[in-house]
């Protein structure tokens, strides 16, 4: 699904989640330029029968104190399934989701301090992490160079 269709479907879904489609389409140009930076339009996100999703806590080694928690998103259903957490959990199951909606999700994720996509296929490949305080602060400041600039968002992207 192309990126400007994931956030139409968003936008038709607004309501459902108590928002106004509007604060969609403020944001999503944020949500389209961290998605376009990324190398899949889906990814495979762990979740548990109940739909949450798997999240992961790390440590670093040298700073055991120190600790995050992160979220995985995988670029096919074998990676997913291969990972080591999938594998610690016969409950949890890897289903695709749209890129721009895993980055809308992370906003409201305050457990979650990350997205680590796993670009490349394989245990080894390349990963590129997504902060939500790094997302949060691009909306941020979208909602403030929108508002106060007093430029109306489109109503309606349907």
């Amino acid at each position: 699904m192309e990126l400007d269709a994931q956030v139409d479907l968003l936008v038709r879904n607004a309501q459902n989640n108590d928002l106004p489609p509007s604060a969609i389409t403020t944001i999503a140009p944020v949500l389209l330029a961290v998605a376009g930076q990324l190398g899949h339009g889906e990814y495979y996100v762990l979740q548990t029968l109940e739909q949450g999703w798997v999240m992961t806590t790390l440590s670093y080694r040298n700073q055991p104190d120190s600790q995050k928690n992160v979220v995985y998103a995988y670029p096919s259903l074998k990676d997913a399934t291969e990972s080591q957490i999938a594998n610690l959990d016969p409950r949890v199951m890897a289903l695709p989701v749209p890129v721009v909606h895993i980055l809308f999700q992370l906003l409201a994720m305050k457990p979650v301090d990350s997205l680590i996509f796993c670009e490349t296929l394989g245990q080894n490949g390349q990963r590129v992490e997504v902060r939500r305080q790094d997302l949060e602060s691009l909306v941020q400041s979208q909602l403030q160079e929108t508002y106060l600039s007093g430029v109306t968002p489109p109503a309606d992207r349907t």
